[in-house]
C-alpha cells in the first residue's frame, strides 16, 4: 500500500524495529532513510536531522506534513490510522495487559541497554566492554523474568503475547530477544517468551523487518 511515510530509522535499533513490525503488520509501504547512529559521530546529531527530532533520537516517521516520535506513540498512531489488523485488544483492561507488557520492555528494559547509555558508561564512566555486557545482560534478564511471569499469570497469554494474532506486546517484545541473543543471554529461563518469538518469525512481517534485512545493514552480521 503506498502511504507516503518515511521512516528514519538505524538497522539495529530496537525502537525503529518496532516501528516496522508495526508497519508490516499493518500491510503499509514506507520510504526508508537511514540515520546512522555511529558513523560520523552518530548522524542523528546533524543539524537537519536535530530540527526533525529534538531529541535526536531514532525512529522518528513522518506522514505527510506530521512528524511522529517515540516508537509506542508512533505504533499506536499507526493503530489508530490504520485499524486493521489492530495491534491493541478490543477490551479495556485486555488493553492495559498488552500496554503493560510494551511498557515493561520499552521503558524498563530497553533504555537501560541504549546506545547512549552504553556511550555514556564508557566514555564518561570508564567502564569497560565486559562490564558493559554485564550491565547489559543483568537488566534484559531481570526484564525478561517479570515477562515471563506476567505471560505466565495471564489467562489471555496465547500462541502470542495476548491472545493468538500479534500485539503491541510481541513489536517490543521481539526486538529485545534480538537484544539478548546479541549479549547472549540465556533463553532457557523464559520458555514462554521463546516459544512467542518463534511463533512471531513464522511470519513474515516479523522476518522481514529483522535488522539484517534493513537496506542500511551491513553486507555480514
Amino acid at each position: 500500500m503506498a502511504t507516503g511515510l518515511v521512516l528514519y530509522g538505524y538497522w539495529r535499533s530496537s525502537a525503529a524495529y518496532r516501528v516496522r513490525i508495526a508497519l508490516n503488520l499493518k500491510g503499509l509501504g514506507y520510504e526508508n532513510r537511514p540515520v546512522h547512529l555511529v558513523k560520523d559521530g552518530g548522524q542523528q546529531h546533524a543539524p537537519g536531522y536535530a530540527a526533525l527530532n529534538p531529541q535526536q533520537l531514532v525512529p522518528t516517521l513522518r506522514d505527510g506534513d506530521r512528524v511522529l516520535t517515540q516508537s509506542l506513540a508512533i505504533c499506536e498512531y499507526l493503530d489508530e490510522a490504520f485499524p486493521e489488523p489492530p495491534l491493541l485488544p478490543v477490551d479495556v483492561r485486555c488493553r492495559a495487559q498488552v500496554r503493560a507488557l510494551a511498557q515493561l520492555v520499552a521503558c524498563d528494559i530497553h533504555p537501560l541497554g541504549n546506545l547512549r547509555v552504553l556511550q555514556y558508561l564508557e566514555r564518561e564512566l570508564g567502564v569497560d566492554e565486559a562490564q558493559r555486557k554485564t550491565w547489559s545482560r543483568h537488566w534484559i534478564a531481570t526484564g525478561f523474568a517479570a515477562f515471563e511471569a506476567m505471560l505466565g499469570e495471564n489467562m489471555n497469554t496465547g500462541r502470542f503475547c495476548h491472545g493468538d494474532t500479534p500485539t503491541l506486546a510481541d513489536v517490543c517484545l521481539v526486538p529485545q530477544v534480538y537484544n539478548a541473543q546479541r549479549w547472549h543471554v540465556p533463553m532457557e529461563p523464559y520458555p514462554t517468551i521463546a516459544r512467542i518469538h518463534a511463533a512471531c518469525h513464522e511470519l513474515e512481517a516479523f522476518r522481514a523487518a529483522a535488522p539484517e534485512c534493513q537496506p542500511d545493514a551491513p553486507a555480514a552480521v
